[in-house]
């Protein structure tokens, strides 16, 4: 969809400086906001809601709803991926994912080569459901997990503190690794060209462990295979718009930049403000607040929202945080946080 005429963000996106930033946030739908518990309640289960269109859409549209947004990013998981590769996934209270069985060098040709479609449908549903909600000038942001953050996953059978799971696999068995990073790259392909072809009118690719890995290997894992993926998906949908958001990536964040033909970079909140200038010199940028001084209001919070425009409102920027919202995040703190960056 072309809505850039109407769309702060894809007017943005496309390297227009705006006065105002628009605004949109990370998990801007979850469990801060009281409507998207009572949806999760009668859901069930957290992959029922990722996977029951109707439901889905209602907790993307919430937050545009209550807070007027100029995205709204469908409401989905990074780990559908995985589930349509074949792993079973579960999501245990408290302890957040689970994958069985975990995937290894010895059971990895039990992976799919490619996702089972019908079990993403549901989300392609959910975009066109929410695309027709819509006013064009909000724009609908689609997204998957990049193959290295999801590998991690994949691999460990869940969460882990410092990805170690992953990363022996890489070292120790790389060929075989580099299939499983293969068939996440393909699967990941197909998956945003479904999401755009279904309404998305941007998608954003999630690296949210690239910061563990050392600089050889985050070229390999991280930086080769997302711009294998957005150049396949680009050959499908020519002008495609696609933000890239590499977590934790520092100093080599300009080596994505330089290799990865993104349309905007996502910085989390420790990025350096001058190397984060400099790339903005180059392409768009979004982020960065610091999801706990959104959680901490007041007088903080006041302050770098300053400090975030004052940074970056002299070039193309979107507003966003440098990671998801806390779950304990007050919704006045919202409110207060769209008062200053939107001056009212």
């Amino acid at each position: 969809m072309d809505g850039s005429a109407k769309s702060p963000v894809l007017d943005v996106l496309g390297g227009r400086q705006l006065k105002t930033p628009p605004v949109w946030m990370m998990r801007q739908a979850g469990r801060y906001l009281p409507e998207y518990r009572e949806i999760r309640a009668r859901a069930g289960n957290f992959i029922n809601l990722c996977l029951t269109p109707e439901l889905a859409a209602e907790v993307t549209l919430q937050p545009i709803r209550r807070f007027g947004f100029d995205a709204a990013i469908i409401f989905a998981d990074i780990l559908l991926i995985p589930y349509a590769l074949g792993q079973a996934l579960t999501f245990v209270e408290g302890e957040g994912p689970k994958l069985t069985p975990p995937v290894d060098p010895q059971n990895l040709d039990h992976v799919r080569k490619t996702a089972d479609h019908e079990k993403l449908a549901p989300v392609f549903e959910t975009v066109r459901r929410v695309r027709g909600e819509l006013d064009p000038s909000v724009a609908v942001l689609g997204f998957c997990g990049a193959p290295w953050t999801v590998a991690t996953y994949m691999v460990a059978g869940g969460g882990t503190p410092d990805q170690g799971a992953a990363k022996l696999f890489a070292y120790q068995e790389s060929a075989r690794f580099e299939q499983l990073i293969e068939r996440l790259v393909l699967s990941s392909t197909d998956y945003l060209v479904a999401q755009i072809s279904a309404g998305a009118d941007a998608v954003q690719i999630f690296d949210t462990w690239s910061g563990a890995l050392a600089p050889d290997e985050f070229d390999r894992w991280c930086v080769a295979p997302v711009a294998r993926i957005i150049a396949a998906v680009r050959s499908q949908i020519p002008g495609a718009k696609v933000i890239g958001f590499p977590r934790g990536a520092g100093t080599s964040l300009g080596r994505y930049v330089e290799r990865v033909s993104v349309d905007a970079i996502g910085l989390d909140w420790t990025v350096d403000r001058l190397l984060a200038r400099d790339i903005q010199s180059q392409l768009p940028v979004q982020g960065n607040l610091d999801p706990h001084v959104l959680r901490a209001g007041g007088g903080a919070l006041d302050r770098a929202v300053d400090a975030t425009l004052e940074t970056f409102g002299s070039g193309p920027f979107i507003f966003n945080l440098g990671h998801g919202i806390l779950s304990d995040t007050p919704i006045a703190h919202v409110h207060q946080m769209l008062a200053r960056v939107r001056g009212r």
